[in-house]
């Protein structure tokens, strides 16, 4: 457990301008490029892997009926404007990819469909969650795909869609649907560790842990972070399902984004009971805090009334003590003239008045309990 472990929610870092060159695979860690795969599929197979943007425009249009699939990491904006003018996107679609930083969201433009996806994953040694940026076009013939972050690693996708020919054969929503689970699927592990790390913050709160609170604050950012991700899907797949009557979607793609649809739902439950642990958790804190201000201020009160109690003998004893030292000082100056000096009862009297100085003394501080 790492109780004072620094949190923070990582946003993925400004796009820069990426250097075109080929690259069969799609991995997080691929070298900073545009097109990281692209292939052209028919019957669920692939035909053909053109390693630039022009290579799969002409390999296309020489193919005609196949489906094309790209995958670019943080293209610049003329490959993006490129790929607008080959494949027809719509210039609020190009334009949201170009910026990026959008909220999750479905629009459609005609035939093609613009999906926006939040991926998250979860970094053990930081205790981090890392929130990235992808944009799907899906469109008759092709599917593109825009990180802009490490998150997700489509690479599993491409893998997983190719092994079932009969699956990628149903086309580009079934590209969709595919990389929807992969996003959604990859929700779970970060659920995980987000509530290991609740937990270990409520340790931390009934353990008196001073850095707690900043904890929890770091934890409810990440957590109203994950719900800005996973809150738009569910209308998103509402929207998605009502149009299966009118694009006859096939039967197993219908399941497919069910099963997905019901994972998100989970996740978002999940999310709302972080977010009220969470809330919960930091008005528990305060009051424990609260708590113990109170015993402290009591204990500094109580050691303040001691210490006054103490000042205030200390106090008595010494104006007791003072009394027949004022009247010994008066009768000890050895002044010549002195009326008590040859008076036979002058000794008796001063020793009358110390004791009845210091008695009368004793018994007033005695009532105000003083002594």
């Amino acid at each position: 457990m790492k109780s004072s472990a620094k949190r923070r929610v990582v946003a993925e870092p400004a796009p820069a301008a990426p250097v075109a060159v080929p690259g069969p695979v799609e991995d997080e860690d691929a070298p900073q490029s545009s097109v990281i795969d692209a292939a052209l599929y028919r019957d669920g197979r692939r035909v053909s892997t053109p390693s630039t943007l022009a290579e799969a425009y002409a390999q296309l249009r020489q193919e005609p009926g196949a489906m094309a699939w790209i995958g670019l990491y943080r293209p610049s904006e003329p490959e993006l404007v490129s790929l607008a003018k080959e494949f027809d996107l719509h210039p609020l679609a190009l334009e949201d990819a170009i910026q990026a930083h959008q909220r999750p969201k479905l629009e459609r433009y005609g035939e093609t469909l613009f999906v926006v996806l939040r991926a998250a994953r979860y970094l053990d040694a930081p205790e981090e969650v890392d929130f990235a940026e992808l944009h799907i076009f899906v469109g008759p013939g092709f599917v593109l795909t825009v990180r802009h972050g490490s998150a997700p690693d489509l690479s599993t996708v491409r893998r997983r869609m190719e092994s079932s020919p009969e699956l990628l054969k149903l086309g580009p929503e079934a590209v969709l649907y595919a990389i929807l689970d992969t996003v959604v699927d990859g929700y779970a592990p970060v659920v995980a560790g987000v509530e290991n790390d609740i937990d270990e913050s409520e340790i931390q709160v009934f353990g008196g842990d001073p850095q707690v609170s900043r904890r929890i604050y770091e934890l409810s950012q990440e957590v109203l972070e994950f719900q800005r991700a996973t809150r738009p899907l569910a209308p998103m797949l509402e929207a998605l399902t009502a149009g299966f009557a009118k694009y006859r979607t096939d039967e197993e793609l219908q399941r497919n984004l069910r099963d997905v649809q019901d994972h998100v739902l989970h996740t978002i439950e999940r999310v709302d009971v972080f977010r009220q642990s969470l809330s919960d958790m930091l008005t528990v804190n305060a009051t424990l805090v609260a708590q113990q201000q109170n015993a402290e201020m009591k204990a500094l009160t109580e050691a303040s009334f001691e210490q006054n109690e103490e000042i205030k003998r200390i106090s008595s004893w010494a104006a007791i003590l003072f009394a027949p030292t004022l009247v010994g000082t008066i009768y000890g100056m050895n002044f010549t003239h002195m009326p008590e000096l040859t008076w036979e009862f002058g000794y008796p009297f001063a020793i009358f008045l110390m004791a009845v100085v210091c008695g009368g003394l004793y018994v007033i501080f005695k009532r105000r309990g003083w002594l």
